[in-house]
């Protein structure tokens, strides 16, 4: 069996934004619960902010059945399978899924805005976004229960973006009440969805400047303790040279969105290197050098976790397209959960989870599907049966 942790490392889950992409880490969650491996941490942005909720804000016995519900809702617009699974059917099959989503909204998530926002007075929410997200709030209600996730020993929290000034701010269960207008502030993104008034500020979605909590994460409050950390990315910063322009939208979306885990992690690994070797010379230097302004500085800085981040990042299809993250058919989620649920057995069945051991400069990063292609569809006919 593979280890779960390491002394008494905190696990935590870290999950990107990403739209109708977030089924990978509902996959993903799947797989970690079945191992026996449950939060102590989840922080998200988007669509992660509500996985993440939905963890966080039920039992654990209640939360894959409630991951499992929302995805069933809001892909319940088209659940007839595509007649043919060929690369071309496929495409052609995900635009007009996501051309329906576009028209008609996703069930239990958005709708469009009826009058249209160009006809609607200016400086009024109806002016300023192309649906509506109140479905949202109603199954944010429906599924999260508030008492568990504001008093819950899982630690909450999510990124949104003030409108007026631009910056990144954090909401978290330690220190503030989490209500429905704080995870629909993480996913507003525009101009598809209106920001969402909190305190009094404006927020959109937290993605438009950092699609992942990573950073809060590594950043939030020293000493830290030993964490093990599950970074479940929905978009790769790797990717094909573009074909055609539509090709071009993906790609960059891809580059926008990916947040760079993995350069992110390596100028982690350095920095957290560099705060363990501090920790070891506080025992070495003088109690004249400690008493110094630079030493108290650096040593203020100190940190002696040791930290294992795990890299799973969704691997997109030869056959997706640029609309992957609003394309919601019933078989794309199923998809996207699968590939997720896969990937998470391909790490803990690895050697290098199994034999961890806590890294001696600090940082252990494992990537173990790095080198993986998209899963092929040999199990379409379970696909098809899936609820």
């Amino acid at each position: 069996m593979a280890k779960q942790k390491l002394n008494r490392e905190k696990n935590v889950l870290v999950l990107q934004g990403g739209g109708a992409l977030g089924a990978y880490q509902a996959g993903a969650y799947e797989a970690l619960s079945a191992a026996g491996i449950e939060p102590d941490w989840v922080a998200g942005i988007s669509i992660g902010a509500v996985n993440a909720a939905i963890i966080a804000g039920n039992r654990p016995e209640h939360r894959r059945p409630r991951l499992r519900e929302f995805w069933n809702i809001v892909s319940s617009r088209l659940t007839l399978p595509p007649i043919a699974i060929d690369d071309n059917s496929r495409k052609l099959f995900n635009e007009t899924s996501a051309a329906i989503v576009a028209s008609t909204g996703a069930p239990g998530f958005f709708t469009p805005r009826y009058p249209p926002a160009v006809f609607n007075l200016p400086g009024t929410m109806d002016a300023i976004s192309l649906y509506d997200t109140y479905p949202l709030k109603e199954t944010l209600l429906e599924l999260v229960d508030f008492d568990i996730l504001n008093s819950s020993a899982v630690q909450y929290s999510i990124g949104a973006v003030e409108v007026d000034t631009g910056n990144l701010k954090y909401f978290d269960s330690r220190h503030d009440t989490i209500t429905p207008e704080h995870i629909m502030a993480s996913g507003a993104l525009p101009p598809g969805f209106p920001p969402v008034e909190i305190n009094g500020k404006l927020y959109w979605d937290g993605g438009i400047v950092s699609n992942t909590p990573l950073q809060y994460i590594l950043d939030g409050g020293l000493p830290r303790d030993d964490m093990t950390i599950f970074q479940i990315d929905l978009f790769s910063a790797r990717g094909p040279i573009p074909k055609t322009l539509f090709d071009v939208q993906m790609r960059e979306k891809e580059i926008r969105y990916s947040s760079r885990t993995r350069l992110n992690t390596d100028y982690f690994k350095v920095l957290q290197s560099l705060r363990r070797a501090v920790r070891r010379l506080d025992s070495l230097v003088s109690d004249e050098i400690k008493a110094g302004f630079d030493w108290k500085l650096l040593s203020s800085f100190s940190c002696n976790a040791a930290i294992t981040l795990v890299h799973l990042i969704h691997r997109r299809a030869a056959y997706s397209t640029q609309s992957n993250d609003y394309e919601f058919s019933r078989y794309t989620i199923n998809e996207h959960w699968q590939a997720g649920r896969a990937d998470v057995e391909s790490t803990l069945g690895s050697d290098a989870w199994k034999n961890r051991e806590p890294p001696k400069d600090g940082v252990l990063v494992l990537d173990c599907t790095k080198q993986l292609q998209p899963p092929a569809m040999e199990n379409a006919d379970e696909n098809r049966r899936r609820p």
